[in-house]
């Protein structure tokens, strides 16, 4: 086989590149003439679509008036806690660490908060309801102790507040339903 010359290669490597790069453009050229699609019908939204849910959430001013109020009644009994506020889906509105809260309370309060949202419960009666179904603990993001409220509208759960760092968990609860009052003034 005979050997090509360092001339013949490169030109030989250039015609090659014209052509994949002439094969290239073409093909976004092609591309780029094509009809763009129909946009997606918007869905009309109106109360009487049976498609279309309303839902009640928090703002985030409420949910940190809440925290703050939760923060404000430990630091009266001279408490240093977290404070967490979830939304309906359990999706974390807001976290509060106070001052000298030790290090495990703020991922506490986000999973008793998440705990109480879920279960539309305080935590101190969903720990009881572990006597009959321990596996409860076993979901994950949960915690069953005793420092989560849910918040309520018309008796439906939108938003949980979680407290933890207080010597029991009867003191955290306490200052969750603190916040929660506070949402109804």
């Amino acid at each position: 086989m005979k050997k090509l010359s360092l001339r013949a290669r490169v030109l030989t490597g250039t015609v090659a590149v014209a052509a994949l790069g002439a094969g290239t453009f073409g093909a976004v050229s092609a591309s780029a003439s094509a009809p763009a699609a129909a946009p997606a019908a918007a869905v009309k939204a109106d109360t009487n679509n049976r498609n279309l849910q309303q839902s009640t959430h928090l703002t985030v001013a409420a949910a940190t008036k809440a925290a703050q109020a939760t923060l404000d009644a430990a630091k009266k009994e001279n408490q240093r806690v977290s404070v967490a506020v979830v939304d309906r889906n359990g999706n974390t509105i807001v976290t509060l660490r106070g001052d000298g809260a030790g290090p495990q309370s703020p991922e506490s309060a986000v999973q008793k908060a998440y705990t109480a949202v879920s279960w539309n419960a305080p935590t101190s009666e969903l720990a009881k309801r572990l006597e009959q179904a321990p596996n409860l603990k076993d979901i994950p993001g949960t915690l069953f102790l005793a420092g989560g409220a849910p918040v309520q509208v018309k008796g439906a759960p939108v938003a949980g507040i979680g407290v933890a760092g207080a010597p029991s968990g009867d003191l955290d609860e306490k200052f969750a339903q603190a916040g929660v009052a506070s949402l109804a003034r």
